[in-house]
């Protein structure tokens, strides 16, 4: 894979109808600058607003993945975003006058064309890359739908469909980046089954349907006032089924279908926003599922990118030890749960824990496998809070703590024996009124395991 970032040679333009609205449509897509991603702006709107096409912005994928951020929504991106982003372009602006992409011909055969005649451009900034370290998994047992990503030094993936469907049966297909995508992936059209058609046509969608740019699979014989339903549908009088398909007498391949559900996968993963190296494998994977996936996948990157702000140095004596803690605390056996504070500034504080098998509460969580409950690690980071601010007053053994809320609790992973638990809270907003606001993490060897917002008061003893 190229280290370097890509964009368009030129701006290109397109113009169709939107597959459910059925509106004209007309989408220039154009170069963009280093680090800019790809952004779909809706020119049609006043102020032009704009959505990056990124996972975060998926707000529905019930008939193909949309994407919105405040007025701009822009629907049906995957096919662009499957040509671009797999034929190396990282960077680009979208101008489009309508709320959805034009369908073409239901697959991105054009789209490629158009992006090889102006070619691609190497631009100066370095591409960002996920590379996969362990696998991952999203599935959807009742459907079927299972999606699955293991490490490997390029990207390539692999689609698995069984309908049910004696039309279909089973089909499978493959990516690797040796593949010429313009031949093999880019010209094969999107599907649906004849019921679902109906359906969709009764809810008011498919309004840019046509037997021409969707291969339209009909399992069950079709009567004659059927024919005559869809031949008004559509709009045409030459309305029949050959071969268990709708007036499509030649597939373009034979797993045509798999080989679409495979171009939206690389159109939906485009949606994380770098590049990936990592091997993909799906069964009955569908735009939800792809976007879920990626989603989750992003959230991992989050969490990984969180670090300690503070650097715990063994050598280096404690500014609290345990003796200090036990002045400041009331806590006692069993419930103290901070043995040194080694960082303290003007906003936050950072302390120790240690997890040995001793602690008392293992004997029952769990016998068999032993797990530090989640809410003592919520109180592990509300003690070291507290020696934040009992350390504000004079006599802190006068005062105690009390919880006031929390908030935005998430644990990332156990925390079992042997582990060393770093705790960091900072504080969110000024410490006044003896309430502190604090931003809590723990975290297990450089690994986030649980964060909190904490929020605390501290009150005189009677």
């Amino acid at each position: 894979m190229s280290a370097k970032q890509k964009t368009l040679g030129a701006p290109i333009t397109f113009s169709g109808k939107g597959l459910h609205t059925g509106r004209q449509v007309t989408m220039t897509v154009s170069p963009a600058p280093d680090n800019y991603g790809i952004v779909f702006r809706r020119i049609d709107i006043e102020g032009a607003p704009s959505v990056p096409a990124l996972c975060e912005y998926v707000v529905d994928t019930s008939r193909g993945t949309t994407i919105a951020d405040g007025e701009a929504r822009v629907s049906t991106i995957e096919h662009i975003m499957s040509a671009l982003w797999t034929l190396g372009v990282d960077n680009a602006l979208i101008d489009i006058n309508a709320p959805e992409t034009p369908i073409m011909d239901g697959s991105a055969r054009e789209y490629a064309a158009e992006i090889l005649r102006v070619g691609v451009v190497e631009q100066s900034a370095n591409r960002k890359y996920y590379e996969v370290t362990e696998k991952q998994v999203y599935a959807i047992p009742e459907k079927g739908v299972m999606l699955a990503i293991y490490p490997s030094e390029e990207y390539s993936a692999a689609v698995h469909i069984d309908f049910n469907s004696k039309i279909i049966g089973n089909q499978y297909a493959t990516y690797s980046p040796e593949d010429n995508y313009q031949e093999k992936i880019a010209p094969c059209r999107t599907f649906v089954f004849l019921h679902e058609l109906e359906m969709l046509a009764a809810a008011g969608l498919v309004k840019g349907g046509d037997v021409d740019n969707a291969i339209v699979i009909v399992e069950n014989p079709v009567s004659d006032e059927q024919l005559q339903r869809l031949s008004t549908l559509f709009d045409k009088k030459d309305i029949r089924v050959t071969g268990g398909y709708l007036n499509n007498l030649e597939l373009r391949a034979s797993n045509e279908m798999a080989r679409h559900k495979l171009l939206d996968l690389l159109g939906d993963f485009a949606l994380l926003g770098m590049r990936i190296k990592g091997s993909v494998m799906a069964t009955r994977p569908g735009h939800y599922a792809n976007t879920e996936f990626i989603k989750q996948i992003h959230n991992s990157i989050r969490r990984e990118g969180v670090k300690p702000l503070y650097k715990y140095d063994r050598k280096k004596a404690p500014l609290f030890d345990i003796v200090e803690i036990q002045r400041m605390l009331p806590h006692r056996f069993p419930f103290l749960l901070v043995d040194k504070i080694y960082h303290m500034d003007e906003n936050s504080i950072a302390g120790i824990k240690q997890v040995t098998i001793n602690e008392p509460f293992f004997q029952g969580h769990f016998p068999t496998e032993p797990i530090m409950p989640g809410v003592l690690i919520v109180e592990a980071m509300a003690q070291c809070g507290a020696l934040y601010v009992l350390s504000k007053v004079e006599n802190p053994k006068d005062y105690s703590t009390y919880f006031l809320r929390i908030d935005n609790v998430r644990f990332r992973q156990k925390v079992v024996p042997g582990d060393t638990l770093q705790i960091e809270c900072v504080l969110a907003e000024p410490f006044r009124r003896n309430i502190a606001n604090m931003e809590c993490k723990v975290f297990v060897d450089d690994t986030l395991a649980c964060e909190a917002t904490i929020v605390a008061q501290i009150i005189k003893n009677k």
